[in-house]
């Protein structure tokens, strides 16, 4: 498996960051690291940036950023990056700054998510990886992102990177800031990755049985007694609007 060292980028939305500074190594030795999975996924990830745009490349087309890189002013941006799919992170009082610019030019995925330590955000994150999922399945590229790309937004890629490529909480939380390095999931986010890393990981356990027993996947069968969020509670999928790229 492959490990993560940070390395700072740095973000606009937080200036003070610049000062601080990592360096990457390898285990095999010093030098600028490009991170990977392991022999049997071969996906390498991209190397750390050297740029000052609001939208960094987490993974190869899944980018993530505060709102100002998804404005009207920034479509030439989004243009040469190949954007697609927008994933537009609000409270319902935030909806009249942020919204979806370009509904006509580029697939939405709007969350209604407060920045809040009491907000469950565990119940986005299954919609959110079919949105991103289906969006890289046709080779295009999405930006994830919320006021200032530091919590919400943030936290949905942590999950989608926990869940997609197995990591736990901290090497998810270390690959993406090593490249925003001003991101911060509030309190309350950081407990539910941390409790959503429990959640997938028995899911994936047992789907891996079903497999081995030749048995159609439950969620419910075998899952152990728990006082975890609930399955229900979290794939009640609420909050969400979808809009398509229209032509004309």
């Amino acid at each position: 498996m492959w490990s993560l060292k940070t390395n700072c980028t740095v973000c606009s939305a937080n200036p003070a960051a610049r000062k601080h500074r990592y360096r990457a190594r390898s285990r095999a030795g010093g030098g600028r690291m490009v991170s990977r999975m392991d022999e049997d996924n071969k996906l390498q990830f991209p190397s750390l940036p050297d740029t000052k745009e609001d939208l960094l490349e987490i993974l190869p087309g899944l980018f993530l950023g505060p709102y100002s890189s998804a404005m009207k002013s920034k479509l030439p941006i989004l243009e040469r990056h190949g954007i697609t799919h927008i994933v537009c992170v609000r409270q319902d009082i935030e909806a009249n700054f942020i919204k979806p610019n370009f509904p006509h030019m580029f697939r939405y995925l709007v969350l209604d998510i407060a920045d809040s330590p009491v907000e469950n955000i565990i119940r986005f994150f299954p919609m959110t990886k079919e949105f991103i999922d289906g969006c890289l399945a046709t080779e295009g590229k999405v930006l994830v992102h919320g006021n200032a790309g530091i919590s919400r937004s943030a936290a949905l890629v942590i999950a989608y990177l926990m869940e997609t490529f197995g990591m736990k909480y901290r090497e998810a939380f270390s690959h993406v800031q090593e490249r925003r390095f001003c991101i911060n999931p509030n309190v309350g986010f950081v407990h539910q990755l941390q409790e959503y890393e429990a959640i997938y990981l028995a899911k994936l356990t047992i789907k891996r049985m079903s497999v081995q027993l030749d048995r159609p996947f439950s969620l419910q069968a075998g899952m152990p007694g728990s006082r975890k969020r609930s399955l229900e509670e979290d794939e009640d999928f609420g909050g969400m609007q979808v809009t398509a790229a229209q032509n004309g």
